[in-house]
């Protein structure tokens, strides 16, 4: 049976030695296509150059330039989706590593060994999830009919802000935004959207900006049967934006849940021209944070800046600027405690403006979590959930709290409650690390390594590859955990001692249990 490798748009069969974007193939050469081949089969993990020459060039004694001549034309052949041409990362002096999506495959991992097997098994798409108990739902990517592309922003925009409205009547099971946004440009049928998200309903639609008007459309299916259940289509000034919404969210509820037809949503407060500009700049920030490239972050700040230079009142902005400063310092643990100064100061500034604004709430619980006060930072998160029972990161939050104080059972129990509600969110290599965590300390060491190792698949991590340090040390396996040390030190990120590690965990017993783990795989105890 042949083996595909899935990433992104992009389809590898291993096999024929062909790359396809979609149904097309691409010209890349042979060897640059084994190269892929390696790379993704080791996604996340550095690959060394003999092992990248020996596949390409097996028998062969070739120079290196030979293999960065193969792996620009690997990145070229990429690049014909933006940004793809940076999922191949360069090591200095050392090789190469895949970064770029979660790879899926055809079938199980057999036939692979050494570093690859390390990583363990691909992550395949959701498949076949049971229905909750609720109505259940999932709002696909608006489509951008608009001749200005630039209006992507607005469009996606929309989108979010009904994924929100939504989400906050609390008996309703809503999927999140970055599960919805995979299928973003795909022509996707809704039957095969409930399959792979778990959802009885899907809502589609489309939207147009032009000048001061603006046109939405949106229909909603049954995804069991594929019928249609209620379409619409709305003309306003760009001024009633949040009256459509709002009306569109309350159509869509009263479409699922006929006894819900009476519940008035809270409507939008009006805005003044100003504040519509000030919103204007909003969304386009979180347009390009959502881009999950280094360099936007920057733009989103700036973006978040001007719209509170027209609206110093606008708690969604202040929010805005604390999520992304939260994720900077999380690799660089010298900037974390100044960092955090100002996350927690913006996400106080935006609860002060408005007390039940989600985002704040969660990056302050996390904020506070990392800053040594995890008690404070699981009450809000446990608020987050109350503000939000749909949203994947308020479990994480809650889980994120839980592992620092001990209450393990309850943490694993978040942690995979927000991988059901948003399976296919780039962050979840994220929180399966954060799994694989609270399972080393429940002393499920195999389990913890295998979660571990699908973090890993998925992106590079320092807590994952703590945890599989820790995990195979206590399952007798040193070679691997040495190994996962070496990395972990060898990169720029990341905390490097045992000290700098457990100064976060509350009980004494979970500190112990680290550093148990931890010293017999190597890692220093002071750095």
């Amino acid at each position: 049976m042949p083996t595909i490798h899935a990433f992104g748009p992009f389809r590898l069969d291993a096999e024929a030695q062909l790359l396809f974007r979609g149904d097309r193939p691409l010209a890349a050469g042979r060897r640059a296509v084994a190269l892929l081949r390696v790379l993704v089969a080791h996604a996340g993990l550095p690959v060394a150059k003999d092992t990248l020459i020996e596949a390409a060039w097996s028998g062969l004694a070739v120079e290196e330039s030979n293999l960065s001549v193969q792996i620009g034309a690997l990145r070229r052949a990429l690049g014909e989706e933006p940004g793809a041409e940076n999922w191949i990362e360069t090591l200095p002096r050392r090789g190469y590593r895949y970064v770029g999506p979660a790879v899926t495959r055809s079938d199980d991992a057999a036939g692979l060994s050494g570093a690859s097997a390390r990583a363990g098994p691909a992550l395949d798409a959701p498949r076949g999830l049971a229905l909750p108990d609720k109505p259940s739902i999932a709002v696909l990517p608006f489509t951008n009919i608009s001749d200005d592309p630039e209006q992507e922003y607005f469009v996606d925009g929309i989108t979010e802000d009904i994924i929100t409205a939504l989400s906050k009547w609390r008996w309703f099971f809503v999927i999140a935004r970055n599960s919805s946004f995979v299928y973003k440009g795909r022509a996707v049928a809704a039957k095969q959207v409930g399959e792979q998200l778990g959802v009885r309903y899907v809502l589609e639609g489309s939207a147009r900006r032009a000048g001061c008007r603006i046109r939405v459309t949106a229909q909603l299916i049954d995804a069991l049967s594929g019928t249609h259940i209620w379409a619409e289509r709305y003309d306003r000034d760009f001024s009633d934006v949040f009256a459509v919404q709002d009306e569109l969210t309350q159509c869509v509820a009263a479409a699922i849940e006929p006894a819900l037809s009476n519940v008035e949503i809270e409507q939008a407060r009006r805005k003044t021209p100003g504040q519509l500009a000030a919103w204007d700049h909003y969304l386009r920030g979180t347009w390009h944070f959502r881009q999950l490239r280094g360099h936007e972050a920057a733009k989103a700040i700036a973006c978040f800046r001007q719209a509170l230079d027209l609206d110093d009142q606008l708690a969604d902005a202040h929010a805005a600027v604390a999520l992304v400063m939260l994720g900077r310092p999380i690799y660089r643990p010298s900037e974390r405690d100044s960092t955090m100064v100002e996350v927690i100061r913006s996400a106080r500034k935006a609860l002060s403006l408005d007390t039940d604004n989600l985002v704040a709430t969660v990056v302050l619980s996390y904020a506070l979590s990392w800053s040594d006060d995890a008690e404070a930072g699981l009450q809000f998160a446990r608020r987050a959930t109350q503000l939000n029972g749909n949203c994947a990161q308020a479990y994480t939050a809650v889980a994120n709290a839980c592992v620092f104080l001990g209450r393990l059972e309850e943490g694993l129990t978040a942690v995979d409650l927000a991988l059901r509600l948003n399976p296919n969110d780039p962050q979840t290599y994220g929180w399966r690390a954060l799994r694989a965590a609270t399972l080393y300390l429940l002393g499920r060491y195999t389990e913890a390594a295998a979660c571990a190792r699908q973090s890993l698949a998925m992106h590079w991590s320092h807590v994952a590859l703590r945890v599989l340090a820790a995990s195979c040390a206590q399952l007798g396996l040193i070679e691997d955990a040495q190994d996962a040390v070496r990395e972990l030190m060898a990169s720029e990120h990341g905390d490097k001692s045992i000290a700098a590690v457990v100064a976060r965990y509350a009980r004494v017993e979970d500190r112990e249990h680290w550093t148990q783990g931890l010293r017999a795989a190597g890692l220093p105890t002071e750095g």
